[in-house]
């Protein structure tokens, strides 16, 4: 019965990891963006320092992909085909203006329809948290195909006996 199970864990837990990177692979194509949309949010990382202090180069940053933003929230918009994360310093009647916190002038005015989300939450020092997540999912990877392995020698009638 444990056994049953645990196959059946490890089989749902490979589907899913391989649906969420098949789908994520369509989407870009076929959406011709630079992110992806995984219910409503994307994952991205941050290649400047113009909010440093705030958001340091390489860190994560998850965003919520929504127009619903305010003053002072920090944004992802697209500018030139490049995502540019920023704080909204001022909403006025279809104009906004963003600015790096390390930076010391504004970014020229955007329009709401450029702004892809606000960021909901920044993951320090992503490039350690890859290495990490690559390493387990290498091991998850490995350990699977030995549990598969170990399930089947054992579900498989010995000869000759």
């Amino acid at each position: 019965m444990i056994k049953k199970l645990l196959n059946f864990a490890l089989n749902v837990s490979m589907i899913i990891i391989i649906i969420i990177l098949i789908y994520s692979m369509i989407q870009k194509r076929v959406s011709k963006e630079n992110y992806t949309n995984i219910f409503g949010y994307t994952f991205l990382e941050v290649l400047t320092g113009s909010m440093a202090d705030t958001i340091e180069i390489g860190d994560g940053v998850i965003v919520k992909l929504t127009n619903d933003i305010k003053e002072q929230d920090i944004i992802v918009y697209k500018k030139d085909n490049i995502l540019v994360t920023h704080r909204l310093i001022e909403k006025d009647e279809g104009q906004l203006i963003a600015k790096g916190d390390a930076n010391n002038v504004q970014d020229e005015p955007i329009t709401g329809d450029m702004v892809i989300g606000k960021v909901i939450y920044v993951i320090s020092n992503i490039h350690m948290w890859k290495k990490v997540i690559g390493i387990v999912f290498v091991v998850f990877i490995v350990l699977f195909i030995m549990v598969k392995i170990i399930l089947y020698k054992k579900q498989k009638p010995e000869r000759g006996k």
